[in-house]
């Protein structure tokens, strides 16, 4: 199949896959990764699903995948925190996602290079998919868009975290900031389809529950799992890219050689290895690349590979447990900053800075990080996306305001607010 053949599949395929209940895309986006066995993965109908909140979560997912060893598609939120660690969230929650939701879908089509296969369900469904009649919905997003921070607000929030950082309390911490709407009007499909158009990432997904939906444009990995090696890339350093060739590559070297990013870069990789540890054979955890530069269409990006051998004890949903929430999104110490996260952000994270993804029979997995991603309940008509960066004591407050608006850039354009 060449490439507008396989585009059109696509799109025929979400289509379809749409109109169940439950459907999961998992697109890479033509981005080459030594760890992805495939290039687009779409799950839909449910064969059999779980859903809990915080408290044995990790456990039932356990039981789930040792009763089943199948592939299953599904979401961690932010808020597992609360079972991981001696940790609450005292924000309002207007999403309402379970902390934990995987399913077995009826229905599984996966790309690999061009060849389409159908890995569950019956090969009649490729020819049920290539009949759909594509329906080109216009996003016709009906939102206004606010802010729980206005700039003031950021700015002196940030101060009061350095001041926790000048006192030793921590050294690093991921803050975040929503944008909402009430009475959101949107088609989820067509705005999800135009995010990832704008900005095609290589750990895109869309993922529909019921009522509620993911559309998401991460460029994160989270965790994945190859045989009996965990992969691990946080990212930390952004930088805006610039129509001009000459002057995006400087930007492209200035952000490789910035002391801030990499300080605050190696503080995450720090965390992401102590946190590997607790599941590695010991002396195999190891930074296989430091400081990785790696261009997307609104922004650079510092992106590190940290890997480990999985023990032979370890059940690989405890070493998901043992490295979640991740470190990118938190902060060093980790606990600590999570507990001033809860105390100085606004919103309840819920699935937003959680993870979404796949487990495939034999236990290989592959997880993203839930940022540059719009959350929509389409009951309640609730939509919101958050957007964050590191606070370090060297960070400058209105830079970091500055940054969350150029990873909010995508997003608010696609929802017609640029």
């Amino acid at each position: 199949m060449n490439k507008t053949a396989i585009s059109l599949f696509k799109q025929k395929a979400m289509q379809l896959a749409s109109t169940f209940e439950v459907c999961c895309c998992l697109d890479s986006n033509n981005y080459t990764d030594p760890y992805s066995q495939y290039s687009y993965l779409i799950a839909f109908g449910i064969q059999d699903e779980i859903k809990t909140d915080a408290g044995e979560a990790f456990r039932v997912l356990k039981s789930f995948y040792e009763n089943n060893k199948d592939w299953m598609f599904g979401f961690f939120s932010y808020e597992l925190k609360n079972e991981t660690e001696q940790l609450n969230t005292n924000h309002k929650d207007q999403l309402n996602f379970p902390d934990l939701y995987f399913f077995i879908p009826q229905f599984l089509i996966v790309l690999q290079g061009d060849e389409i296969k159908v890995l569950r369900g019956d090969e009649g469904i490729i020819e049920t998919i290539n009949k759909v009649s594509l329906t080109h919905y216009l996003p016709s997003a009906e939102v206004k868009i606010e802010s729980r921070f206005d700039k003031k607000a950021y700015i002196n929030t940030v101060e009061k975290l350095q001041a926790h950082i000048k006192r030793g309390d921590i050294y690093e911490i991921n803050f975040c900031q929503e944008f909402f709407a009430n009475n959101a009007k949107i088609n989820p499909l067509a705005v999800y389809q135009q995010l990832n158009e704008l900005s095609p990432t290589p750990f895109a997904g869309f993922f529909k529950i019921y009522d509620q939906y993911i559309l998401s444009a991460t460029p994160e990995r989270f965790l994945c799992k190859r045989g009996n090696q965990l992969i691990s890339q946080p990212i930390k350093g952004t930088a805006k890219r610039s129509t001009d060739l000459i002057e995006d590559e400087n930007i492209k070297v200035n952000l490789k050689s910035s002391i801030k990013e990499q300080a605050e870069n190696v503080m995450i990789v720090d965390l992401v290895r102590n946190d590997l540890t607790k599941s590695a054979v010991k002396g195999t955890v190891k930074v296989d690349e430091l400081f990785g530069i790696y261009t997307f269409p609104q922004v650079h990006q510092m992106i590190s590979t940290i890997s480990c051998e999985l023990s032979p004890e370890v059940h690989f949903i405890d070493a998901i447990k043992n490295t979640f929430p991740m470190g990118s999104m938190t902060g060093a110490p980790k606990i600590k900053a999570m507990q001033l996260i809860d105390t100085y952000e606004k919103s309840k994270r819920g699935v937003f800075s959680g993870s979404f993804g796949c487990i495939s029979p034999d236990g290989d997995f592959d997880f993203n990080v839930i940022i540059r991603s719009i959350l929509y309940n389409s009951a309640s008509r609730y939509l919101s996306f958050q957007v964050g960066g590191a606070i370090t004591y060297a960070a400058k407050a209105e830079d970091e305001y500055e940054e969350c608006l150029l990873k909010a850039s995508a997003i608010l354009k696609v929802l017609g607010q640029v």
